[in-house]
């Protein structure tokens, strides 16, 4: 008992600080002025719904991409649903938890996953709308996901570790009657606009997505491309493979998308001096933050700086180095332009609208290439040339 507490209290402050923590961090970079010196003017922008927040859950890959494919029921011209992302994450613990044991407790477990976590439980378990499964039922109107990972990861370990010598049959029972507790019962059918579903005929016949039709891809150059390989970060848990794609095949791709009509699932480190949640701007200085003076730390964000050339050696040495990490998920909905006519894409976050654009940022193509860790779209938004070389139906 006394080790299942003390995993108790060691996971809590971890686990409920972490995304509040990196949004704190990413305030402090920012400048005051740099709103009015940067002038962004749209070149794609492609309809997608209103902004949420997160809050204390590290839960952003089921925020972005159910906010992706809220923008693909758009694009197919239906009406939008506001999806239930904690209906995805908890679908995902559940599955997740299996994993945990199966691996007698040697996996990462915690909020987080991948972009194609929600294409995974959505095929699986369907979906439902917000309004049916807020996830919130444990006295706070926000969610705040501390104390229940703390309790799910005691539990698990508590399985992992018990005496017995052999697994009970009953742990799952009361791993599912945790989440039910914190997140609400899962409704077996509900009722949406005067008609009766479960979570796979709302996925069915309202959403309408065929999860087939869905890709992920990145970019190593230690990895053969056009092939899949391994994805090796924490969070990826099932093992999934990516599509692995030359760097200049990454921002082709996503042009390519969105100037067909088709928004991107991002996800990539935003841990840099130089993305500022605050400003809703990142970009690649050419000098690495630990050689500016304090004059060009001040002014980075003081309008357009110019950019390092990213290259696939540059990009597979943060990666290798642990300069680039698996952060964060977005939603990559367009593409703009600042006064000097250089592109960017139009990221919708999830940390709610405090920021100088309301919610989206302005991210260079620079900044993609060196600081991703996967995307994933519709394969109608891929390219030919690449498609081939993928061998994509």
């Amino acid at each position: 008992m006394k080790k299942i507490i003390m995993l108790f209290v060691t996971a809590l402050p971890l686990v409920a600080a972490a995304q509040d923590d990196l949004v704190k961090k990413l305030d402090n970079n920012k400048s005051d002025s740099a709103k009015k010196k940067y002038h962004f003017t749209d070149v794609v922008n492609i309809e997608n719904t209103s902004v949420k927040n997160q809050a204390s859950s590290g839960t952003c890959w089921s925020y972005s991409t159910n906010s992706f494919l809220e923008s693909e029921m758009i694009r197919m011209g239906k009406k939008p649903v506001d999806l239930s992302e904690i209906y995805t994450a908890r679908c995902e613990y559940q599955d997740k938890a299996d994993v945990y044991v199966r691996l007698h407790g040697g996996l990462n477990w915690g909020d987080g996953g991948e972009c194609h976590d929600v294409i995974n439980m959505y095929a699986k378990y369907g979906t439902m709308p917000q309004s049916v499964y807020t996830g919130l039922h444990y006295g706070t109107s926000r969610n705040k996901f501390g104390e229940l990972q703390a309790v799910l990861k005691g539990m698990l370990d508590g399985v992992v570790h018990n005496a017995n010598g052999k697994l009970s049959t009953a742990w799952k029972k009361a791993f599912d009657a945790v989440l039910d507790a914190y997140l609400g019962p899962v409704p077996e059918t509900f009722t949406w606009q005067g008609k009766t579903y479960t979570p796979k005929s709302f996925a069915n016949e309202v959403v309408g997505i065929n999860p087939k039709d869905y890709v992920e891809l990145s970019s190593f150059s230690d990895q053969p491309y056009y092939t899949k390989v391994p994805f090796l970060v924490q969070d990826n848990w099932t093992f999934q493979k990516v599509y692995n794609i030359k760097l200049k095949d990454m921002t082709h791709v996503i042009d390519y998308a969105l100037n067909h009509g088709y928004t991107v699932a991002w996800a990539a480190d935003v841990s840099e001096k130089y993305f500022s949640w605050k400003n809703g701007v990142a970009y690649v200085p050419e000098k690495e933050y630990e050689d500016m003076s304090d004059s060009e730390k001040n002014d980075m964000f003081n309008g357009p700086k110019p950019e390092l050339k990213i290259t696939p050696e540059i990009r597979q040495e943060a990666y290798d180095n642990y300069s680039t990490t698996d952060d964060h998920g977005m939603h990559i909905v367009g593409i703009a332009k600042d006064q000097n006519g250089k592109e960017y894409y139009i990221v919708k976050n999830s940390w709610g609208t405090k920021n100088d654009y309301k919610g989206y940022l302005y991210v260079s193509k620079a900044y993609v290439q060196y600081k991703t860790t996967a995307f994933l779209l519709n394969k109608g938004g891929i390219p030919g040339d690449v498609k081939e070389k993928l061998r994509l139906d």
